[in-house]
């Protein structure tokens, strides 16, 4: 990671306090609840389907039989001399 990306998402306190300043003088008191609710159930949602997708990745990779499969059809094959 480049040292300016680097800089950019490394947030202390101070810095997250002013964006959450800007962020309630923004939207108000009354939307944040809401807000925190949607981004709540979007990480919950993104999650979930990162899950999903882990699970099918190891269903369709059952122990690398791949593998074995390549090297006994390269054993099978007649040699070229």
């Amino acid at each position: 990671m480049t040292p300016l990306i680097a800089g950019i998402l490394n947030f202390a306190g101070p810095d997250m306090m002013i964006i959450l300043l800007i962020v309630f003088l923004l939207f108000g008191a009354k939307k944040l609840p809401e807000l925190a609710r949607g981004m709540g159930r979007a990480v919950k949602e993104f999650s979930a389907a990162r899950d999903e997708i882990e699970r099918g990745l190891d269903q369709s990779d059952p122990g690398g039989e791949a593998q074995p499969k390549l090297l006994d059809t390269k054993a099978e094959l007649p040699s070229a001399r």
